[in-house]
C-alpha cells in the first residue's frame, strides 16, 4: 500500500467506481472492520480473542499460500463464524502482473478458500487496492465482489505511530464504514496495541462490529 494513500476514501473515487463497495449503506450504529493478509501464527489468534473480548465479527481477506501453510488457524477464523475473502494466492500487484497470470492467482487463492468452505458469495479485495479494468471485468464475469474500503488505517507504516492510527480511524469511521487493518507482521506491534482502544471507544458509544 502506497505511504500516499488516503485515510478515508475521497467520495469521487468511490464514485468513479460504483460496481465496488466501499462502505454499508446503513444509518445504524455498525462498522465492518477487515483483515488482510494472514492468516499467520503469533497474530491471527490474537486478533480473534481481541475480536471476541468485544463480541465483533469482521472479514479476514486472506493470502491462499497463507492458508495452505496455517490451515489449522484459518479453520479458528471460520470456527469463530467470521467471513473470508480472497486476496489473491501471493499477494499479487495487479499492475506489475500478467492478467492471466493474476486470474490464475485468484483462483488458486479461491480453491484454497474452498478447501475449508463454500461461501455462499465470493469476497475479493485486490492487494494494495490495484486492478485493471481488464482484470475487474474477468473477474466479476466469474461473480467476485470487489469489496474495497471507506477507511484505511495505515498500521502497516512503520512511520506512523499507533496513537495516530488510532486517532485518524475514529475520526475516519462512521455508519457502516468498512476500515482496512492488517494481520500481517509489518502490522504485528501497533494493532495489538490500538485495535482493542478502537474497539472499546466505538463499542462505548453504542457500535456493533459485523463481517460483510
Amino acid at each position: 500500500m502506497s505511504d500516499f494513500a488516503f485515510y478515508k476514501t475521497p467520495k469521487i473515487i468511490q464514485n468513479i467506481f460504483p460496481s465496488f463497495q466501499w462502505k454499508v449503506n446503513t444509518d445504524h450504529k455498525i462498522i465492518f472492520p477487515t483483515f488482510d493478509d494472514g492468516p499467520i501464527p503469533n497474530l491471527t489468534n490474537e486478533i480473534l480473542a481481541i475480536l471476541k473480548d468485544f463480541n465483533a465479527k469482521a472479514t479476514f481477506f486472506c493470502v491462499g499460500d497463507n492458508i495452505r501453510k496455517h490451515p489449522q488457524i484459518f479453520e479458528q477464523l471460520i470456527q469463530a463464524n467470521h467471513q473470508v475473502g480472497n486476496h489473491t494466492f501471493n499477494h499479487l500487484k495487479a499492475w506489475k502482473s500478467d492478467l492471466n497470470v493474476y486470474l490464475e492467482n485468484v483462483e488458486l487463492c479461491q480453491k484454497e478458500i474452498e478447501k475449508h468452505i463454500k461461501p455462499e458469495v465470493k469476497l475479493f479485495r485486490p492487494p494494495y487496492g490495484q486492478f485493471t479494468f481488464k482484470s475487474v471485468q474477468k473477474l466479476k464475469q466469474k461473480y467476485y465482489n470487489f469489496i474495497m474500503w471507506d477507511v484505511l488505517s495505515k498500521d502497516y507504516n512503520r512511520n506512523i505511530s499507533a496513537n495516530t492510527i488510532l486517532k485518524k480511524s475514529i475520526q475516519n469511521s462512521s455508519n457502516g464504514s468498512i476500515i482496512v487493518f492488517h494481520d500481517n507482521l509489518k502490522s504485528k506491534d501497533k494493532i495489538l496495541q490500538f485495535l482493542p482502544l478502537y474497539l472499546k471507544h466505538f463499542s462505548d458509544i453504542g457500535y456493533k462490529f459485523e463481517k460483510l
